[in-house]
């Protein structure tokens, strides 16, 4: 006879993830560069709480908790390719914008 103990630990797990109710979103800072004497951009990923997610009861909260465990895994796949994508935009701008000769224009 098979266990369904790994099942449930994963399950338990991507409830503990969906309780979260948590959305990741890209933001853009401004930073300076001293050496190259330049301000840039950059993305950073912050995570924003949900609220309401302690307050469900019975089939509804199963069916709430498994589209927050999607929404937060699809906002963090989503908001991480943006800032990828978006940071190596702005060093390749910075790049461009450093003056020769300071040592910093291909870091």
């Amino acid at each position: 006879m098979k266990s369904t103990r790994p099942f449930t630990r994963v399950g338990a797990a991507l409830a503990l993830l969906a309780l979260s109710g948590c959305v990741v979103v890209p933001q853009t800072r401004s930073v300076y560069d001293p050496a190259c004497g330049v301000a840039t951009k950059q993305i950073t990923l912050e995570v924003a709480i949900l609220p309401g997610f302690h307050q469900c009861q019975g089939d509804g909260c199963v069916a709430l908790m498994v589209t927050a465990g999607v929404v937060t895994v699809t906002t963090a796949v989503v908001s991480g390719s943006v800032a990828v994508v978006g940071n190596v935009l702005y060093w390749a701008e910075r790049r461009g914008q450093c003056p020769p000769g300071t040592g910093k224009a291909g870091g």
